[in-house]
């Protein structure tokens, strides 16, 4: 499967949201779509989920418009939306039966998930009773439990102590395996890097910055250099643009990737040099720069 959004508009009013978003998400393959709060993410993804349609533009599945009648939409939204006095299990039940299951569909496929997720002791009480985090599973299981081919996770990992991050993770690796398509939307940008390929960074309604997160790295300028020497001092004192980093390194800033080659045989020639190496920068460094410049050009 290939979920396709192409030249998507969207306004409320005088507010234009969305300003041509087109991007796309594969099978087998996490797609992370990310941008700061009132970018656009949350329009897109109820465009996609045709909780509302849009001004201009399309949905495609395979190259045809999306049927959200007869595709499966797993969504786990970021405010959540169970009810906190009823009990846990009849509602998942009632849930993954308004998705087109069958009661003992449901039930069948609500017991596997709770099993999964560690839950089962928990399924007759109130959801109210539960801690967040876990209350942040059982949000998980009504995204889940109708089998759905495509899953959308609005910050799936929030409130979740490192052990049940863990089972998460499994269990999104497990899906993308099967050949679902997930998309992700998150701020932490560690686990958007372990699971995405490719992403999206949305700005004031617009894609600043997309593609493969590797290629992305790639190309980002290689204008920083990692040392890590002995005499960090000296070579603070005796360069500019270069200060304290990580640890016990340093970061020179060059005045022009061009210079790396000639740097380097300086700082080895006349240092007593454990390690130097090129700075690549983590996706939050890329994030930052595209999300939090609204005057960034886009990247068409």
């Amino acid at each position: 499967m290939q979920l396709e959004i192409r030249d998507l508009y969207k306004s409320f009013g005088e507010k234009q949201v969305l300003k041509g978003i087109s991007f796309t998400a594969k099978d087998y393959h996490a797609f992370g779509l990310l941008g700061r709060n009132g970018a656009g993410k949350t329009t897109t993804i109820r465009i996609i989920m045709d909780v509302f349609s849009c001004d201009g533009g399309e949905v495609l599945l395979d190259g045809k418009p999306i049927d959200c009648n007869k595709i499966k939409i797993g969504y786990l939204p970021e405010e959540r939306g169970l009810y906190p006095k009823k009990q846990i299990f009849s509602q998942l039940v009632y849930f993954a039966a308004l998705k087109g299951m069958s009661k003992k569909e449901a039930e069948k496929s609500v017991n596997y998930w709770l099993e999964r997720l560690e839950m089962t002791e928990y399924k007759n009480k109130k959801l109210e009773t539960l801690s967040k985090g876990n209350q942040q599973k059982i949000q998980l299981i009504t995204a889940l439990a109708h089998n759905p081919q495509i899953i959308i996770l609005d910050e799936p990992f929030s409130g979740l102590d490192p052990v049940n991050a863990m089972l998460l993770k499994d269990v999104v690796k497990e899906e993308i395996a099967k050949g679902k398509i997930v998309i992700f939307s998150s701020h932490q940008m560690n686990y958007i890097e372990e699971f995405c390929n490719e992403i999206a960074i949305i700005t004031d309604g617009q894609i600043a910055l997309s593609g493969d997160i590797s290629e992305i790295k790639r190309n980002y300028r290689r204008d920083k250099l990692i040392i890590r020497s002995t005499q960090n001092t000296r070579i603070l004192n005796n360069f500019k643009n270069c200060k304290p980093f990580e640890k016990d390194s340093i970061i020179l800033t060059l005045a022009s990737p061009d210079d790396k080659k000639q740097v380097m045989e300086t700082l080895t020639e006349q240092y007593d040099i454990d390690e130097i190496k090129v700075y690549e920068p983590s996706l939050n460094d890329i994030f930052i720069e595209y999300a939090g410049d609204s005057n960034k050009e886009v990247q068409r």
